[in-house]
């Protein structure tokens, strides 16, 4: 099934509480959204699977959380004071602001020009102001009194924190190279253009990790470096179909051209996913070599390095760094779960097919009907299961409409209490209830004494 329109997605993200539109009662504020109650999990989800794929499955990575606010000589030694820019016109006509680079890239459609080659307002086709530079970073003032000595910054990246904290994770984990630290947090920048939802944001979270390599003997043919970048590339793509659940055929590689690369890098990639408007970036898979840490060392005036036992002298290592963007990898796992299909009846059906260490709830309990002798047996099981996942109750409206309501959340599993569970006319009940599966609308019937059991079978992962 092709990937569904942005404007379905929006709306069903707002409908069920996936994303709202933030300060929406005065008229919203560009590029900002709020999570909702089910945004919320299933972007704690995809946060916990990356962190369980970067620390806890592997012995070669530690974590941190670095303070937002920092010591603004940071970011001038990073270089964002001096050259985070981007080139930004005004159409003279609607007034509307653009990047001039994503017009030229074609990101609000064909760039349209002039009789003399002048770009044009993507909007109207008015005509363009003269590009100036604006710094994308968000100032702060530290302090009572607003004064240059008071300026900080609010983050554009992650990566800096933990170059800045590269010593003392190495004295108090006494690690050796090659080794990694990773960190999810939320980074700012001050876009402005519009954002496709939450493709482009104000305030973003970023999953990051800086792995530390021995510098390679020769610096200008770093074989084996690239090597061990190309090796991370194919390992985060990986991630994305394995443990997201993203379609191969959505996804690809682009490595960047020379005159892409960032002055530090030797190499880098995106992995890139097929939006409804095109190509876009997922997660950056950048050689930063030792620009950073030799940065920091110079301004600080602190050299940070590595005691390399072998030859007994002190190095700087160099870094592969894969940066992902969690609002983007959920914006694509809500395209990518979005399917609709024929029900029993033939009318639409609504799908959201998470995987299930990915869905936002993993099981619903639902009693057949509101009638009040199924409802004490409904809340025992509700309260069994609340501890291992996160679970919903729901008694209101027929059952069909539950069903329906939790397949368009993406909830793999329903259990439903009925009469046979609690009896009726005077007869035992069986005390067993029916495990309903999303994708496949199966049915079985399960003895509550072995419900956690089956259902831990059918949730692997969760």
């Amino acid at each position: 099934m092709p990937a569904p329109d942005l404007d379905t997605i929006v709306s069903l993200a707002k409908r069920r509480g996936f994303v709202y539109p933030s300060a929406e009662i005065y008229g919203g504020f560009a590029n900002t959204y709020d999570y909702g109650p089910l945004g919320v999990e299933l972007k704690r989800n995809i946060r916990d699977a990356w962190w369980r794929s970067m620390t806890r499955e592997r012995d070669d990575i530690v974590g941190i959380d670095a303070a937002l606010i920092s010591n603004p000589k940071v970011w001038v030694a990073s270089g964002h004071v001096a050259t985070f820019n981007d080139p930004l016109v005004d159409c003279k006509k609607c007034h509307q602001r653009f990047r001039l680079d994503h017009i030229e890239e074609g990101q609000y459609g064909p760039a349209q020009r002039d009789a003399a080659g002048n770009l044009l307002c993507p909007n109207d086709q008015g005509e363009l102001t003269e590009p100036r530079l604006f710094n994308l970073m968000f100032k702060t003032q530290v302090g009572p009194v607003a004064h240059e000595d008071a300026t900080a910054y609010l983050p554009p990246e992650t990566a800096q924190g933990i170059f800045i904290n590269f010593e003392n994770v190495l004295t108090s984990t006494r690690r050796k190279l090659p080794f990694g630290i990773a960190q999810t947090r939320v980074s700012f920048r001050n876009e402005i253009t519009p954002g496709r939802f939450i493709f482009r944001t104000l305030e973003f979270e970023q999953m990051e990790m800086e792995y530390f390599v021995m510098p390679p003997k020769d610096r200008e043919n770093p074989a084996e470096y690239l090597a061990l970048y190309e090796e991370w590339v194919q390992e985060r793509l990986n991630w994305y179909i394995n443990t997201v659940g993203i379609s191969p055929e959505r996804l690809r590689i682009r490595p960047h051209d020379p005159a892409e690369l960032s002055h530090y890098s030797v190499g880098t990639s995106d992995v890139e996913y097929l939006f409804p408007w095109g190509w876009g970036e997922l997660e950056g898979i950048a050689c930063r070599t030792d620009f950073d840490l030799t940065q920091h060392g110079q301004l600080s005036g602190h050299p940070i390095t590595y005691f390399d036992e072998e030859t007994n002298t002190h190095v700087v290592p160099w870094v592969i760094e894969p940066a992902a963007g969690l609002n983007r990898t959920l914006a694509v796992t809500l395209l990518e779960a979005y399917t609709e299909e024929p029900d029993e009846k033939g009318d639409k059906r609504i799908v959201l097919k998470f995987k299930p260490n990915i869905a936002p709830v993993k099981v619903a309990v639902l009693p057949l009907s509101k009638n009040e002798k199924l409802r004490p047996a409904a809340r025992r099981v509700y309260d069994l299961l609340r501890p291992s996942w996160m679970t919903q109750y729901d008694e209101t409206q027929s059952i069909g409409r539950r069903y329906r309501r939790q397949d368009e959340i993406g909830t793999p599993l329903c259990v439903t209490v009925d009469f046979q569970t609690v009896g009726e006319d005077g007869q035992p009940g069986d005390d067993a209830v029916t495990i309903r599966e999303r994708d496949s609308q199966e049915q079985t019937r399960v003895p509550i004494a072995n419900l956690l059991q089956a259902l831990r079978d059918k949730l692997p992962g969760c």
